[in-house]
């Protein structure tokens, strides 16, 4: 992901804001009824020639190997194309029952058509998708940079004509949909009423998406490493925000680490899981050929 890359991460002030206030609100909704917290933890894509020293030499089929070491994958391959119902099943049968898919919609309705003209395209995605059975995870929405509050009433309809049944989570990246204040009551309004879930980037070059506004009891986190020493830092406060939602009353937490050069986001993700299990008692397996280089990934 280059989205937010800058050539001097150092220099970046990578400090998680306080939580927008109504964040609180939206998490004491679900404390009385509160459930496990349940943790899913991966990397954006499981290509072989992007996570280089991820695979043991022979492994022949990816997709098996990688789901028996994390128990899930942002899908960002369906962004790009819209794959055949036979192809999820396929990709279904090769991962474990406790594993999920969290797939980005098909670019034609996101950028191309830009929230317009999109019923035929989304049903023909999801008819597809849904063949991921109880695997498939929150499907996400996310808009181009340009996308701006003046096609508001685009996003009304699509959030409305979304099936509920699908989970849906959702990311702008206009800066005008968080720091124009009216815009954003009515976005958050939106998104509550509707159950869908307000993603939160976490990437060097675009500080102001650190909205940390929840929608509902999800928090769906894209993280951006930047490939330096500080990646490790910032996860370790990322733990501490999650230990005060989940006391709060988060549910879901859905985080996938990407990278710039990505085959360190397994080692990455892996360092997460751990915190995760050490700080807030998760028991997700952390990848074993990971767990020895952790230490050395930026030795």
């Amino acid at each position: 992901m280059k989205f937010g890359k800058v050539d001097h991460p150092e220099t970046v002030d990578f400090s998680i804001p306080k939580d927008h206030p109504d964040t609180e609100v939206v998490l004491s909704k679900y404390k009385e009824d509160k459930k496990p917290l349940q943790v899913y933890v991966g990397c954006a894509k499981w290509n072989k020639q992007d996570l280089k020293g991820f695979y043991p030499r022979g492994t022949k089929d990816e997709l098996a190997y990688y789901s028996s070491q994390f128990n899930c994958i942002e899908l960002n391959a369906t962004f790009y194309r819209i794959f055949p119902p036979e192809q999820f099943v396929t990709w279904y049968n090769k991962v474990p029952d406790d594993f999920r898919f969290f797939p980005k919609i098909f670019q034609r309705v996101s950028h191309l058509k830009r929230l317009t003209d999109y019923e035929a395209t989304v049903e023909e995605y999801l008819n597809a998708a849904v063949h991921l059975k109880e695997k498939l995870g929150t499907v996400f929405l996310q808009m181009h940079n340009n996308f701006a509050p003046k096609n508001f009433d685009r996003v009304v309809g699509f959030i409305e004509y979304w099936p509920k049944e699908i989970p849906l989570a959702v990311e702008f990246r206009h800066t005008d949909w968080f720091n124009d204040e009216k815009v954003s009551t009515e976005l958050y309004h939106l998104l509550e009423e509707n159950n869908v879930a307000n993603i939160i980037v976490d990437t060097a070059g675009r500080r102001d998406l650190m909205h940390m506004r929840l929608t509902n009891d999800e928090a769906f986190v894209r993280y951006v490493g930047a490939n330096h020493a500080s990646d490790y830092d910032r996860l370790h406060d990322w733990v501490e925000c999650i230990k005060l939602w989940k006391d709060q009353g988060l549910n879901h937490l859905h985080f996938f680490v990407h990278q710039n050069l990505e085959k360190e986001s397994p080692l990455l993700s892996a360092h997460l899981i751990k915190l995760l299990n050490e700080e807030i008692g998760t028991e997700i397996h952390i990848p074993q050929s990971l767990d020895q280089q952790q230490n050395n990934l930026f030795s």
